[in-house]
């Protein structure tokens, strides 16, 4: 029997495609951040491997390129991060509240070190013009070996004012010292520098 065939009323069926598995998303630091506080301690372990890294570099240019002391400043900032997580509020993001409080650690560290004088008559003065191209790594094997030279205070106000980006109100404040004195920090880490590398950053 021969089966006729016609046109089909409508259009063609829409292709049926295979269903693909839902993305797998990361959960957000708030969320994560929310569980640790219940004591997940899977959560917790998420955003030590999310942030170690950055706050791993600034506890590294703070003490000196100190690696040694650096690791255990990291591991002193998880440790209070992990006791303080109730007090987190969430108004500003996980990862800026840790490194306020990892670089805290630092400074609290450095406030020990009552040793580095405070010249508070200095002025500021303007880093010369930074390279167009990053440092090769010989270069900066040189600078952090010369920023690792700096006295403790001097180097805490460099790291912070030119590297992190904090504001000199900022930093007199963390260090205990006036907005003056940070300024002459400044001013004489900058200088320090300069001869350490020989006049040419």
């Amino acid at each position: 029997m021969r089966i006729q065939t016609g046109k089909m009323d409508g259009a063609c069926p829409a292709r049926v495609t295979p269903m693909q598995p839902a993305l797998r998303t990361e959960p957000a630091d708030a969320a994560l951040a929310r569980a640790a506080a219940r004591g997940d301690v899977r959560a917790f372990e998420t955003l030590y491997r999310r942030h170690v890294g950055r706050v791993h570099g600034a506890l590294l240019r703070l003490v000196g390129y100190d690696h040694g002391r650096a690791e255990e400043l990291v591991q002193e900032a998880f440790v209070r991060a992990w006791q303080k997580l109730d007090g987190f509020r969430h108004e500003s993001a996980f990862g800026t509240w840790l490194y306020r409080l990892a670089v805290n650690v630092a400074l609290m560290d450095l406030r020990a070190q009552r040793s580095d004088p405070v010249d508070t008559a200095g002025g500021s003065e303007d880093l010369p013009e930074q390279p167009q191209q990053p440092f090769c790594p010989v270069e900066r094997a040189e600078l952090e070996r010369a920023i690792g030279t700096l006295p403790p205070r001097a180097r805490a106000v460099l790291v912070l004012h030119d590297v992190e980006g904090w504001k000199h109100e900022e930093i007199a404040a963390e260090l205990g010292m006036a907005v003056g004195s940070s300024k002459a920090q400044l001013h004489r880490a900058r200088g320090l520098l300069r001869r350490a590398l020989g006049g040419t950053t």
